[in-house]
């Protein structure tokens, strides 16, 4: 797919204190809501408390035999918008012929240490944070091997830490405060150690437009609801004793759990060009 230009990134806001409240007011992770519709609500039927299946083989749930099924469907873009530019976390899919899974992404500007936390406890772990290639420069993060040989081109950069107010730089404190850092504008090179434990990812400048990944998804969202170019993701696993990777129906349950809104990639990609259309 030939490489189409998104309008341009906005301006990051002015950073204000080093001393922001990562606690963000007292943020606790949703109680787990009922289940409204596909498979979320049958595993609730069912009598499984975490609205997961707790049988996964090669990445996949086992239903019951004994269970309808109910039809998938994703949640509105709308939705999504509002909800993303309120701090909330969105479940974002990719194409099952591409990673088939699911990944948690917010804001890196909303992220507190509760939600860092939370996003921890129910990924990989291995938590992300995509950023504009120009703002990868501005903090002389370079990329982490000349050669990529990933198998999707995953742009990992150099990791870093926030020296200042950091400990070991990989609690969730830790953590959610060198992203929050990474998404302020006044933020210096010398502000940032490396290696850390916080992974910057560079994200196409063509967005989902140019490439159709999770890093490209998490900053046309910040695009598209004004916030500055940074947005933190992370795989979303199952809880079992595999720590299985969650797949489109073990996301829909997750986010229907919480109450959290879940749209795809794809979707993303399709109302970046219809802004750009609009423009």
């Amino acid at each position: 797919m030939s490489s189409v230009a998104l309008p341009p990134y906005p301006s990051f806001p002015p950073h204000h204190s080093l001393k922001q409240n990562l606690s963000g007011g007292g943020f606790a992770a949703p109680s787990p809501k009922k289940f409204v519709n596909g498979v979320a609500s049958l595993a609730l039927a069912n009598g499984n408390s975490n609205g997961i299946d707790d049988h996964h083989h090669s990445g996949t749930s086992r239903a019951s035999a004994d269970t309808p099924e109910v039809a998938f469907a994703f949640d509105s873009m709308e939705s999504a918008l509002e909800s993303f530019q309120r701090g909330e976390f969105l479940v974002v899919m990719d194409d099952e012929s591409r990673e088939n899974e699911g990944d948690l992404i917010i804001a890196a500007d909303k992220i507190t240490t509760e939600k860092m936390a939370f996003m921890i406890k129910h990924t990989s772990g291995y938590v992300c944070i995509a950023l504009p290639q120009d703002r990868l420069e501005e903090l002389e993060i370079p990329m982490m091997l000349p050669t990529n040989t990933e198998k999707h081109r995953t742009a990992y950069t150099v990791t870093v830490d926030y020296k200042r107010g950091t400990t070991t730089g990989i609690s969730a404190h830790d953590r959610a405060l060198t992203a929050k850092m990474l998404a302020t504008s006044t933020s210096k090179p010398d502000d940032f150690t490396r290696p850390g434990h916080m992974v910057p990812l560079r994200a196409q400048a063509g967005g989902t437009l140019q490439r159709r990944g999770h890093t490209e998804s998490a900053i046309d969202m910040c695009r598209l609801t004004g916030l500055p170019q940074a947005g933190l993701l992370c795989e979303l696993v199952n809880d079992d004793p595999e720590g299985s990777m969650a797949r489109r129906d073990d996301c829909r349950a997750f986010a229907d759990k919480w109450g959290f809104k879940m749209i795809s990639v794809e979707m993303i990609a399709q109302h970046s060009a219809g802004t750009l259309k609009d423009a």
